[in-house]
């Protein structure tokens, strides 16, 4: 491994550190001075510096910055042949700075796709930007390409409309119908041995449409995977139905050794404004910033924010991790 393959988030306070985090704060100060930015925005789009590209989002935040500095594409268009991940990023700026009106960011995309070796992740990216013009002459290339690919694509556009096949993906099983089911019916499929877990979760969601059934409550704790470890899928929604009826069990249930259980408990009491939640809380956020957990503040925080003024205390934990989070979609809780 060499140097430029570990990456560190540069300290907070810096331009460095606050433009790989995508905060605002750091375009704000690059825009005086366009040279001392552009070498951190640039490595912000040809690495990946998203704690969770799942959740992360930085293209957009990129792509103004490269607009606004007034950065050139030309290199952005070069990491297209680097690896599958790089190309990857460079496309979605890339295409943002061509809706922006950006010749050079277009041309760039449609040349690739002509030659490129990830020209069908590319196509589809562009395709589903619109406009129409940017991408549906590009069908002979499309149909001359995709024999030499190794399967068929998934999405639809633009490959329908050029003619080509896509996998088709599997239906999804329709919901059953339990609304002629009592409330005790309803209860008896989640506690008996229904033929599949899409049973209970089509219980779970027919009680959630009607009034909150308290006979839920002592079946809570048994409503758990195979494995005991985790809850039923739906049934964290189906407590929160329940509101305050389940105030007085999840006192008993936020001190249980199931993690799952007194984790459940203790949001309930959150939810609901329980004064004694508070501490709790606050010493959950204190918590999450010295061991530096980026996934999981937002919750904490938005719970929190509930209490109002009473919350006080955790404003400077709040603040570091507002700070210092590379969490881009954490950072407004």
């Amino acid at each position: 491994m060499n140097d430029e393959d570990e990456m560190f988030y540069a300290h907070p306070h810096s331009l460095e550190g606050q433009l790989q985090r995508g905060q605002g704060l750091g375009a704000v100060r690059a825009r005086p001075d366009p040279a001392a930015g552009a070498p951190f925005v640039y490595d912000g789009i040809r690495r990946d510096w998203t704690w969770d590209g799942l959740v992360d989002e930085r293209a957009l935040y990129l792509a103004r910055l490269v607009r606004d500095l007034e950065l050139s594409p030309t290199r952005i268009v070069e990491w297209l042949s680097g690896s599958e991940d790089e190309c990857s990023r460079a496309v979605d700026v890339l295409v943002l700075l061509a809706l922006g009106g950006s010749d050079e960011a277009r041309d760039g995309l449609r040349s690739y796709i002509r030659e490129g070796v990830h020209w069908v992740p590319v196509l589809e990216s562009v395709s589903d930007r619109r406009p129409e013009a940017w991408w549906e002459d590009l069908g002979e290339v499309a149909r001359a390409r995709i024999g030499s690919e190794p399967e068929p694509p998934w999405c639809t556009e633009p490959w329908t409309r050029f003619g080509i096949a896509i996998q088709q993906p599997h239906p999804r099983p329709a919901p059953h119908d339990l609304s002629e089911h009592t409330d005790g019916e309803l209860l008896d499929l989640l506690t008996g041995a229904p033929p599949d877990d899409r049973v209970r979760f089509d219980a779970f969601r027919e009680l959630r449409r009607r009034d909150p059934v308290e006979e839920l409550i002592p079946l809570v704790p048994s409503l758990v995977t195979p494995d005991g470890r985790l809850p039923l899928v739906g049934l964290r929604r189906a407590v929160e139905h329940l509101g305050a009826l389940a105030i007085p069990a999840a006192r008993r249930w936020a001190g249980d050794e199931r993690a799952w259980l007194a984790r459940l408990g203790r949001d309930v009491l959150a939810d609901q404004l329980v004064p004694e939640a508070l501490p709790t809380l606050v010493a959950e956020l204190a918590e999450q910033w010295r061991t530096r957990t980026w996934c999981g503040p937002e919750a904490t925080a938005r719970q929190l924010a509930r209490f109002g003024p009473a919350a006080v205390e955790a404003a400077p934990d709040l603040r570091r991790l507002w700070l210092h989070t590379p969490h881009s979609y954490e950072r407004p809780a």
